[in-house]
């Protein structure tokens, strides 16, 4: 997909985040989301499918997350009837905990973890269903790799991803989230992560 982003994201600037995921649909051949349910995800959720109420979301679980995650997971899966597709590591955290555990950021093996728990189970969900556009909720100000980027910009694999919340802070999702009476969950645990402002090598 031929776009000039810099001309793109200027048009797209002052757009709301309902006509910016319109304007991506119908471009779009095959369109998903991804998610992780994590804070505020439900935004990004909520405002996608009210659009394109039957895309694939895409849920790469690592198999770490908390018990309020997975909860407020089957809330989201039921309350938005949301089209998931879920792809999990190829290795139990079982037996991942027996041979290789979680390791500490500066572990060697973090990299092999990081690998096992995400970024292969994404790789194979991106080959399986080939988009051409990506729904993330990506925002400014999360990290300098972020800041970087913009509303509309390119995968490493070519796909359009859009962030129709980029220039959105916590407080404006919360009147967000307040106004159509919808639950976030902050009780939430990434293993690939020790800060909250570190990519997990997915986006960057």
């Amino acid at each position: 997909m031929n776009l000039d982003l810099e001309k793109t994201n200027k048009e797209l600037q002052d757009k709301s985040p309902e006509e910016i995921i319109k304007w991506a649909i119908e471009i779009a051949k095959n369109p998903i989301i991804t998610t992780n349910f994590r804070p505020y995800e439900v935004a990004i959720l909520h405002a996608v499918t009210a659009v394109k109420s039957d895309i694939k979301v895409i849920w790469c679980d690592t198999g770490y997350n908390t018990v309020q995650t997975y909860k407020h997971a089957e809330l989201l899966i039921g309350k938005l009837n949301l089209n998931i597709h879920l792809f999990t590591p190829k290795q139990t955290v079982a037996h991942r905990n027996v041979v290789l555990g979680v390791p500490s950021i500066d572990d060697p093996k973090h990299q092999l973890f990081t690998e096992q728990v995400k970024l292969e189970p994404f790789s194979r969900a991106m080959k399986e269903h080939q988009p051409d556009v990506w729904f993330t909720n990506l925002r400014k100000g999360q990290t300098s790799f972020r800041d970087s980027i913009d509303i509309v910009s390119k995968s490493k694999d070519g796909m359009l991803k859009v962030s129709p919340f980029y220039h959105w802070l916590d407080s404006d999702l919360d009147t967000y989230l307040s106004e159509r009476q919808l639950p976030n969950e902050f009780v939430y645990f990434d293993p690939t992560k020790v800060e909250s402002n570190r990519e997990c090598g997915l986006h960057s």
